[in-house]
Formats: C-alpha cells, sequence, structure tokens
C-alpha cells in the first residue's frame, strides 16, 4: 500500500454472504454432528445448506466479481516460484484478492466440503440416519463413504480451517493485514489502478437468481430418492 491508497472493491456482497454463510453452516453442521440425536435433522438441513453454497460457489466463480472469479487466483507454477521467492509481479496484484497460498486453500477446501457434501447423501450412521440418495449405493459403498464422512473428511476440514484460521492471525499479527475486514465491507486500501470487482444491483440480482438456481438443484437432487 502507498499514501495514495483508496478503497477499491474487492469482495462483492454475494460473495461475502457465501463467505459467512458457509462459515456459520460448516461451524453448526460439525456441532450438530457430534451432539447427535435430533440434532441430526439440522445436521442434514446445514449439508443441504453447504450443497447449495457450493453449488453456488462454482457458478460465482465463472461469472461474479473480478476477484471472485476463478480466473483471477488461478496461479500456475511460475507464479507460485515467484510469489514464494518474493518476486511477484505487479500485474499479478497478489495483495488483493487471494494470493498463490490462500488459492490453494481456497480450493482445498471447496474440494474438501464437496467430498463431505457427496459423501453424507449416500451415508448411513447404521442407527437411525441415512442420506437421501442411499437407495443408489450398496451397503458396502454407502458404509464406506460413511466412513470417510464421519472421520477423513471431517477431520481433514478441520484442519483446513485451524490452517486458514492461524493464516489470518498471522498476516494480522506479522505483516499488519487485516484479511477479516475486507471481508466483511468488501473494500480493501488499494492503488487507484487496481481494478475493482463489479458490485452493483445487476450482479446482485444475478447472484439472486442463480442461489435460487442453486437451491432448487439441491431440492431435486434430495427428492431423487423418495
Amino acid at each position: 500500500m502507498n499514501d495514495q491508497a483508496t478503497p477499491v472493491r474487492v469482495w462483492d456482497l454475494p460473495t461475502r454472504i457465501f463467505h459467512w454463510a458457509l462459515v456459520v453452516c460448516v461451524v453448526c453442521s460439525v456441532i450438530s454432528a457430534n451432539v447427535g440425536g435430533d440434532a441430526m435433522v439440522w445436521h442434514f438441513r446445514l449439508g443441504y445448506a453447504v450443497f447449495a453454497l457450493l453449488a453456488f460457489r462454482i457458478l460465482w466463480g465463472l461469472v461474479g466479481g473480478r476477484w471472485s472469479r476463478f480466473t483471477s487466483f488461478l496461479y500456475g507454477p511460475a507464479a507460485i516460484r515467484r510469489y514464494l521467492r518474493g518476486e511477484s509481479h505487479a500485474h499479478e496484484h497478489h495483495d488483493v484478492g487471494h494470493n498463490p497460498l490462500g488459492a490453494f486453500s481456497v480450493f482445498a477446501l471447496l474440494a474438501l466440503l464437496a467430498a463431505q457434501v457427496g459423501t453424507g447423501l449416500f451415508a448411513d450412521d447404521e442407527i437411525s440416519n441415512t442420506g437421501p440418495l442411499i437407495k443408489f449405493v450398496s451397503g458396502a459403498t454407502s458404509l464406506a463413504l460413511t466412513r470417510w464422512h464421519k472421520l477423513f473428511g471431517q477431520w481433514l476440514i478441520i484442519a483446513l480451517v485451524v490452517l486458514h484460521i492461524g493464516a489470518i492471525v498471522f498476516y494480522f499479527v506479522r505483516k499488519k493485514h487485516n484479511l477479516v475486514r475486507p471481508m466483511i465491507s468488501g473494500d480493501k486500501p488499494l492503488g487507484a489502478q487496481v481494478p475493482a470487482s463489479a458490485d452493483s444491483a445487476r450482479t446482485r440480482a444475478l447472484a439472486l437468481l442463480l442461489a435460487a438456481l442453486c437451491a432448487g438443484l439441491v431440492g431435486w437432487v434430495v427428492a431423487l430418492g423418495g
């Protein structure tokens, strides 16, 4: 940053809502899974919500604001090496959206959450709860997917979330960069040459339409199980 830094819209409103909604759903999903019993009703509902959020994020990663698009943080090996050596090019804007390490964290978390949702759809706790699509797989397959869902998947997600929080704390303490505030306000103090993300009534209406379509998709998938 320099003396000419001005607020630049980096995270559009749909991205911010997605981010915080995902945080709430994931935390509450882990809690409800460990509570068990009647809380499992909410565990399934939260899982469906995460499903819809992930579907939305994939679409928004294609058509959303500039810094929310996957193309803005899909880095090649050379760019990653430059970043790790502290030799990033100015036009790469690694200080604006997701830097290469942050991008890896984002993609890894999205992939793990997708796997967690997918396995949950076919899961069977052998007590009283089964995923809505369990009839489409064999008992052995369901148990294998359940094992991943309850053990490996859950702990990998928790580990990645802890690393994510650790990175936020590191940047705040060591580099004096507050990564949370921009995800609340949407803006970062940056140079005037940095392109801003579109965040207008039109783009928000598009996001709302996509969110509704994703919710409908989840409802259709769940209904397949009868």
